[in-house]
């Protein structure tokens, strides 16, 4: 009986050290889990960072350069200011009696350019290169906004009825107006506005290619019917 005693004793030993080391990897297992928990978290962070602040894909240059056209479907790209000095007669009762009026009148003369009619058709991309060519359509001449606020009459002859004043008027408002058409459309101001034109529009398409991650790009822009840029 005392050698089954102690037998008995000697087995105790045996089953604690297994139950001891189990209980030590559960404490380890649960010491170890805020940290993978930590580990999970910081990768969806820097996951959602990279897609949220990390370089996109770049996308199609031309539908990029069209999105900038959409927003403005006309744009003023230059404006003249004139000075035309006209003159009038007026005749009455048999040309006994005339009247005359010189009148200087102010006017303004915007240039536009329809881009509701830009498509692909009138652009070219060439990757390599990171150049776009723009063809534009006609430069638009607007009428005359005559400032007859600002207007200064000469008005001669022996006596000027009102009703002879109010016709010459009418009759040098419309001379102006063709004056000044006529003179906005001067090889000259026509130049100069075509110019301001293409700088105008290679700024408004640099930009927005630039930020979508083209780097530096070269925008060539002609009107229909002029040469290509070399």
């Amino acid at each position: 009986m005392a050698g089954e005693v102690k037998q008995g004793e000697q087995s105790a030993p045996d089953i604690a050290a297994p139950l001891e080391a189990w209980r030590s990897q559960s404490l380890a297992r649960v010491q170890a889990l805020p940290w993978l928990l930590f580990i999970l978290m910081m990768g969806l962070c820097l996951w959602l960072a990279w897609k949220a602040f990390g370089p996109d894909e770049l996308g199609d240059p031309l539908a990029t350069s069209l999105a900038s056209f959409e927003k403005q479907n006309r744009l003023t790209v230059f404006s003249a200011e004139l000075s035309p000095v006209v003159a009038s007669k007026d005749s009455r009762f048999f040309g006994t009696i005339e009247s005359r009026q010189v009148a200087v009148i102010p006017a303004r003369v915007d240039y536009t350019l329809d881009l509701s009619t830009m498509d692909r058709d009138r652009m070219g991309w060439d990757g390599e290169t990171h150049t776009l060519d723009v063809r534009l359509p006609p430069l638009e001449v607007g009428l005359p906004n005559l400032d007859e606020g600002r207007a200064q009459y000469l008005r001669e002859g022996i006596w000027i009825s009102r009703d002879a004043q109010d016709k010459l008027t009418r009759a040098n408002t419309k001379l102006a107006e063709k004056q000044a058409l006529a003179s906005a459309q001067n090889d000259v101001l026509m130049g100069l506005a075509r110019s301001a034109a293409k700088d105008a529009i290679r700024q408004n398409l640099a930009i927005p290619l630039q930020v979508a991650g083209y780097g530096d790009v070269t925008v060539n822009v002609r009107f229909d019917g002029e040469k290509t840029e070399q």
